[in-house]
């Protein structure tokens, strides 16, 4: 009986609340995870789930197991890794998750340096626009944009840097419908919405060296990826909220002009996430460094061509 690889299945199937769940994250069936646990029951000679049709709950011996199986595998990761010397020297697949847009303008150019670095590393890169789940077993780290406090005290959190949003219309929809030229004058317009958790939908957070400004908008046309917002604002639908980094191409080709120049808004702070373990490998420790040096490196490079190109921008139609 391979007691080490039956803790494994019963600490997953803990963690993941199903028996289905862990099965499908170790590529096995459940029958295969039951049959598991029942055997280290067996051996044990004590029940550790209670089971119904719908879900499992430990047991009070299952809790004091689970606590003790958590505490032998991860010194037995551990004593594996250093055996190998993972520690020191960065090699295998790394799993990295990033939000679409950020990922293709941010994460994809740092992972061509870095494995200049480190060519023994393989990269799998995830793009989407929803929020990882770390326990599920596939990502190593994930790198956010949020403009909230993370809540979840079960992952390692980096902070990276930061970031915000402008502005944004087509000059065709400027000539047509005029530059406002304050805030309130939002409400003239039309607003192309973009449906995220982030922030709200219809009121905007505006912010200059004078404060801060909440207008309540409005428009014909929502939106849920900045990807679409971009297009849709570059097509003379309306007034778009656009990060820094979707922004700029639009307005170097000049297919874009930033409206209200002194105003940013949808602040939001940058992080790598990792789950929280005892011990971290070398891929994920020179890759989470990597990033500390060139996340900030890179949005402050796009802050000063923003601010070039706004100091070109009038408040004329």
């Amino acid at each position: 009986m391979d007691t080490i690889n039956q803790m494994r299945i019963f600490v997953r199937v803990v963690d993941l609340r199903t028996f289905t769940g862990a099965a499908d994250s170790m590529n096995t069936s459940p029958g295969a995870i039951s049959r598991a646990v029942s055997e280290l029951e067996g051996h044990l000679r004590t029940r550790l789930f209670n089971r119904t049709t719908r879900k499992v709950a430990l047991t009070p011996v299952g809790a004091v197991y689970f606590e003790r199986c958590k505490h032998i595998l991860a010194e037995i990761e551990r004593a594996e890794e250093e055996a190998g010397n993972a520690q020191q020297r960065p090699v295998g697949k790394l799993r990295i998750h990033s939000f679409t847009g950020f990922g293709q303008y941010y994460v994809l150019p740092a992972i061509k340096e870095y494995r200049d670095l480190y060519s023994e590393v393989e990269i799998d890169l995830t793009l989407s626009h929803l929020m990882p789940k770390l326990y599920e077993g596939t990502s190593d780290v994930a790198i956010v944009a949020t403009s909230s406090v993370l809540p979840d005290s079960e992952v390692v959190s980096h902070l990276l840097g930061a970031s915000f949003s402008v502005l944004c219309a087509s000059p065709e929809y400027l000539h047509s419908h005029g530059r406002p030229q304050t805030p309130t004058e939002l409400q003239n317009y039309e607003c192309l919405i973009l449906d995220t958790p982030a922030f709200p939908a219809y009121e905007w957070l505006l912010e200059s060296s004078k404060g801060a400004e909440s207008m309540k908008v409005a428009g014909p046309v929502k939106l849920n990826t900045v990807e679409s917002m971009a297009a849709a604002t570059r097509a003379s639908m309306g007034i778009g909220v656009l990060p820094v980094y979707a922004a700029l191409d639009g307005l170097t080709d000049g297919s874009l002009v930033r409206v209200l120049p002194e105003y940013t808004l949808q602040k939001m702070n940058i992080f790598a996430l990792n789950p929280s373990r005892r011990y971290t490998d070398a891929r994920i420790r020179t890759w989470i460094e990597f990033l500390r040096q060139y996340l900030p490196t890179a949005t402050a490079r796009d802050v000063h061509l923003l601010e070039q190109h706004s100091k070109y921008v009038t408040n004329e139609p």
